[in-house]
């Protein structure tokens, strides 16, 4: 009889591509590790994993079997969940993923009044790209992501909580006085700084002042909003900034102004993902009053 705790090691070993580090990341011998894969192989019938002193990869028929015991694994995790669900809530741990250009500002914001309510809940979070958190919730890795729509999560439900607008900052010297609304058309794009290619801030930006065929590639890529403003204090250019942001990337830059891009909004949304049959949808909603009511109480640029 296959166990689970065979399956569990087995995608241990998927993910690592290392006996060693798979052994280490369940908390057991690397022996006791290869004697359940290799009964589990036996059990099978087949082979599993190719290993040598230098590789292990997996063949194509058990990549078949991993895929499956993923789907496993979900489902023996939703059991549990739903085991749990008449206990108080967020009695269970839970791990959240968020883009790079949403956690550094929601975080701050959202946090301290989550662990106010509930100081024993435990929640794990991690940043990743928006296309690896949406991969990472269809396999259950984690419980939802936070993200910025729209974004493709065909086959995934949204739980929206907050809408905002795109703010235009420049340096004080380098923009009209006493301009409290600036369109697109009146944006010098030659001068507009925005993040490197695989953000979809660039591409919400982009598509709030209608750009995506009219701007041109700069000799500067930046990953990171906290670059783009210490190159707006420097005079090199300008950029946008979502309101979230705002208090953190200015609050310290006397020196520039954020003025908002008076094009239809909102520019993005940001929401919950979370899969179709997830189980801990009453406690996401939670969640989601409180990022909304923490957003509204502290984003005053509205």
């Amino acid at each position: 009889m296959i166990s689970l705790k065979q399956l569990h090691y087995a995608l241990a070993i998927e993910k690592t591509l290392h006996f060693k580090k798979a052994a280490e990341a369940c908390n057991v011998s690397q022996s006791a590790l290869s004697t359940a894969i290799s009964e589990f192989e036996k059990q099978l019938g087949i082979t599993v994993f190719e290993r040598n002193n230098k590789q292990v990869l997996v063949t194509n028929k058990g990549q078949l079997i991993l895929n499956k015991a993923k789907k496993v694994k979900l489902e023996l995790d939703e059991l549990l969940q739903i085991a749990q669900s008449d206990k108080q809530p967020f009695s269970s741990p839970m791990t959240l993923g968020v883009i790079p250009t949403i956690g550094p500002y929601l975080l701050p914001k959202v946090l301290p009044e989550v662990r106010k309510q509930y100081p024993s809940f435990k929640l794990k979070i991690i940043e990743d790209q928006s296309h690896v958190l949406v991969e990472k919730v269809r396999t259950g890795e984690i419980d939802a992501a936070i993200l910025a729509l729209p974004y493709p999560i065909d086959g995934l439900m949204s739980f929206e909580f907050w809408q905002e607008d795109f703010y235009w900052v420049c340096h004080k010297d380098e923009c009209p006085d006493k301009v409290q609304e600036i369109s697109s058309d009146e944006l010098e794009i030659d001068k507009l700084m925005l993040l490197k290619d695989g953000h979809c801030l660039k591409e919400h930006a982009l598509a709030a002042c209608d750009l995506r065929n009219k701007k041109q590639d700069t000799d500067f890529d930046s990953a990171s909003l906290h670059t783009l403003i210490q190159m707006v204090a420097g005079k090199l250019g300008t950029t946008l900034v979502p309101q979230m942001a705002l208090d953190q990337l200015t609050y310290n830059e006397s020196e520039i102004r954020a003025i908002h891009l008076n094009e239809p909004g909102p520019h993005r949304t940001i929401a919950l993902v979370i899969r179709p049959n997830y189980v801990r949808t009453d406690e996401l909603t939670m969640l989601q009053d409180i990022f909304t009511a923490q957003l509204t109480n502290k984003c005053s640029l509205a």
